[in-house]
């Protein structure tokens, strides 16, 4: 141990300050963030549409007569329930090692990368958001109706904005765990933050302090952005309260007054907070 420390600045030049081997570090970095968010948006597109469809076919397709709509949206839900559980069922780098290594052979690592964990991602965030549009109580779908929405205009106006409210911190800790998936990308070369201390250890033959150096960079991160999904979830609850306690008693006082015509009737509201 008394060796280690003696010999730990020499060994922390060598692995980072000679030849300037921390440019790999920042490489890494900014490849696994990029990767990650490029991902995230994929993930969440790709999870909407089959929540959507998912969502869909447990809320209205026993009660759809049969017909080419019922039809094409149960053809639908099949495919998406056999996408989630073969992206859900296999793990993440073999998909990875099939989709550069079979599917785009010689094309962009970047491309393969972003690709395969976008869809990966998808599988998970489908069921989180597929989660919280089930979660809104149905009263909710009836009084979009009711007020005249079709489907599609009640899900984008009033069920799944409630619906992500709800499941904004799973994405955010989804978000992490994408972030940490991320390096498994040194398997088809690309240079992410894994990559990169495997640069450095065949270039000074030395592990540790390579190695701990991106557990640390890891886990920074992740306690950062820990935070940041703990300051929302807070910000959601403030809301929350805001909104059940904040409640404004409105009363109503009808009044007629003449005008040309028949008699008005006007509504006057008082807002006991205002």
């Amino acid at each position: 141990m008394i060796e280690f420390f003696r010999r730990f600045p020499e060994r922390f030049y060598t692995a980072f300050i000679q030849d300037d081997r921390w440019r790999y570090m920042v490489e890494g970095l900014g490849n696994t963030l990029l990767v990650t968010f490029l991902s995230l948006l994929i993930g969440v597109a790709l999870g909407i549409v089959v929540a959507l469809i998912r969502a869909s076919w447990d809320k209205n397709g026993e009660q759809m007569r049969p017909g080419p709509g019922r039809f094409f949206l149960r053809l639908a839900n099949g495919i998406c329930k056999v996408y989630l559980t073969v992206i859900r069922g296999t793990p993440v780098v073999v998909q990875l090692i099939i989709v550069f290594f079979v599917i785009f052979v010689n094309q962009s690592k970047l491309t393969a990368g972003v690709l395969t964990f976008g869809i990966n991602s998808g599988a998970y965030v489908a069921e989180i958001i597929r989660a919280g549009i089930m979660s809104i109580d149905p009263g909710q779908n009836e009084a979009g109706r009711s007020l005249g929405f079709g489907y599609v205009s009640t899900m984008r106006f009033i069920i799944l904005p409630q619906a992500f409210k709800n499941v904004l911190p799973a994405l955010a800790n989804e978000f992490i765990v994408l972030l940490k998936e991320t390096s498994v990308l040194g398997f088809v070369g690309y240079t992410d933050l894994n990559r990169a201390s495997q640069i450095i250890v065949s270039r000074t033959y030395y592990a540790l302090i390579p190695y701990f150096a991106i557990a640390i960079i890891y886990l920074l991160m992740v306690i950062f952005f820990t935070y940041l999904v703990g300051k929302l979830e807070k910000r959601l609850r403030v809301s929350d309260a805001h909104a059940q306690g904040g409640e404004k008693k409105i009363g109503l006082r009808l009044t007629a007054e003449p005008m040309r015509g028949p008699t008005a009737v006007i509504v006057e509201v008082d807002d006991e907070n205002r």
